[in-house]
């Protein structure tokens, strides 16, 4: 029998260990090899047998054939709770955004003094297009930073960020069509 264990072997064995007495004065214990309860000991450990290809040697993973093992299969799939805390990580940013745009929308839409439904129309349709902003963010960060790069993302900031900067961009388009307050700013603007 060699000194490696058989991968069915079991680990669980009882071996009974004589004592050793130890002289009155003496720290070292009398016999063969000193035992300490709690202390294993431990042999070297044997070379790694595992080759690692040289720089510019291809694999199956880089030859594009369909069944090539690529990263993203060997990955373990995460839970959808795990998804989606990664998508509220960063959320204020679009939530102070879409605030910004309301707000502006708001004002916008009391300066008109007409029909509202219009108005509605046009915020639902640019959150409509808020959304897709932030899909196809996540969608360029996953093919740039994940694929391309080979990086991890952990949060959404970045697509929460770029759909924070487009609802901003849509609150001071709104600001901008409403005549009184274009007053108060050309006013403003003058002033200075």
């Amino acid at each position: 029998m060699s000194d490696q264990p058989n991968q069915g072997q079991s680990w669980e064995r009882t071996v009974e260990v004589p004592r050793q007495d130890v002289p009155p004065g003496s720290d070292v214990p009398l016999g063969p090899a000193p035992f300490r309860r709690g202390v294993a000991q431990v042999g070297p450990r044997p070379a790694p047998t595992e080759t690692f290809p040289a720089a510019g040697d291809h694999g199956p993973a880089d030859s594009g054939w369909p069944g090539a093992h690529h990263d993203d299969q060997h990955r373990p799939r995460m839970p959808l709770s795990y998804h989606m805390a990664q998508l509220r990580l960063g959320s204020e940013w679009s939530i102070v955004g879409g605030l910004f745009a309301f707000v502006c929308w708001g004002i916008w839409a009391i300066s008109a003094r007409g029909d509202l439904t219009s108005p509605v129309v046009t915020f639902v349709l640019t959150l409509f297009v808020a959304v897709g902003v932030f899909a196809l963010s996540r969608l360029l960060g996953r093919v740039v930073l994940e694929r391309q790069l080979g990086r991890v993302r952990r949060t959404a900031k970045g697509a929460h960020l770029a759909t924070a900067v487009f609802l901003f961009g849509v609150g001071i388009a709104y600001l901008r069509q409403t005549e009184w307050v274009m007053g108060i700013w050309n006013w403003f603007g003058s002033q200075f």
